[in-house]
C-alpha cells in the first residue's frame, strides 16, 4: 500500500493580514476549517502541520501531527517550493497532499476524488483549479476567442486557473522535476466557494459572508 502524507504549511507572522491563520471566522479559528477537513480523509496515512511556532498545537485535532520546521522558512522571501523541499526531506512518502488553511472552504470530497485520480488512473499529480468560460485576454490580445467571430460564453473553450486549495503529487514529481505539478496532471475543478483564498483584510471580510451563506444552505 502506498504511503500518502498530507502537509499543511503554516506561518504565524503573516504580512498582509497579520495573524490571519488564527483569526476567528464565523466562531472558530481560520486554521480549524482545514484541520477538520483533512481529519476526515482516511486515505491519508499521516497528516502534518508544518510550522515553526508550537502555539499552533493549541488549535490542532489529535488526528494531525505537529512537525516543527526551521524558522527560516517563515521569511517573506522564502518561496513555496523551498518549504516543500524541506518537508519532503523530513517526511518520506509515495504521495504528498499539500493544502493551505487560507482556503477554508476546501471540501474533503474534492481532495479525495483528486487523490483517487493519482492513485488509480495513472496521473502523476492533481491540483485544484477554477474552470472559466469567459472572454480572456493575455499580453494585450484575446486569449480564447476571435473578436471577428464572438461566440456565446458557454461555447468558449474553458480556461483553467490554479488555486491553492490542494496540490497532490507523487514524490518523484518533486524530487526529479522540482515541481508540485507533474507532466501528467489531473485538473480538478472546484467551485467559487472552495476557491475563496484569504490573503488580505478584504478577502477575510468576503470569507465571513461566504461562511454565513454556506451555513445557511
Amino acid at each position: 500500500m502506498e504511503k500518502i502524507v498530507s502537509v499543511i504549511p503554516i506561518k504565524l507572522n503573516n504580512q498582509r493580514l497579520p495573524g490571519k491563520n488564527l483569526l476567528e471566522l464565523d466562531g472558530k479559528p481560520l486554521c480549524e476549517y482545514l484541520f477538520n477537513t483533512i481529519s476526515q480523509i482516511d486515505e491519508i496515512s499521516e497528516k502534518y502541520v508544518y510550522c515553526s511556532d508550537e502555539k499552533i498545537r493549541e488549535y490542532m485535532p489529535p488526528e494531525i501531527k505537529f512537525l516543527k520546521r526551521d524558522a527560516y522558512l517563515d521569511g517573506f522571501q522564502v518561496k513555496g517550493l523551498e518549504i516543500i523541499e524541506y518537508f519532503v526531506r523530513d517526511v518520506d512518502a509515495d504521495i504528498y497532499v499539500l493544502t493551505h488553511v487560507t482556503q477554508p472552504f476546501t471540501r474533503a470530497e474534492s481532495i479525495r476524488k483528486a487523490l483517487n485520480k493519482v492513485l488509480h488512473d495513472g496521473y502523476d499529480s492533481a491540483f485544484s483549479c477554477i474552470s472559466m468560460q469567459d472572454y480572456c485576454w493575455y499580453k494585450g490580445k484575446p486569449f480564447n476567442y476571435d473578436m471577428k467571430d464572438i461566440v456565446t460564453t458557454q461555447d468558449l473553450e474553458p480556461v483553467y486557473v490554479e488555486t491553492g486549495a490542494f496540490f497532490i503529487f507523487r514524490k518523484e514529481v518533486f524530487t526529479k522535476l522540482h515541481q508540485r505539478i507533474g507532466n501528467k496532471p489531473y485538473m480538478y475543478p472546484i467551485d467559487q466557494f472552495e476557491a475563496v483564498d484569504i490573503d488580505t483584510p478584504e478577502d477575510f471580510e468576503f470569507a465571513k459572508v461566504v461562511a454565513q451563506y454556506l451555513k445557511a444552505k
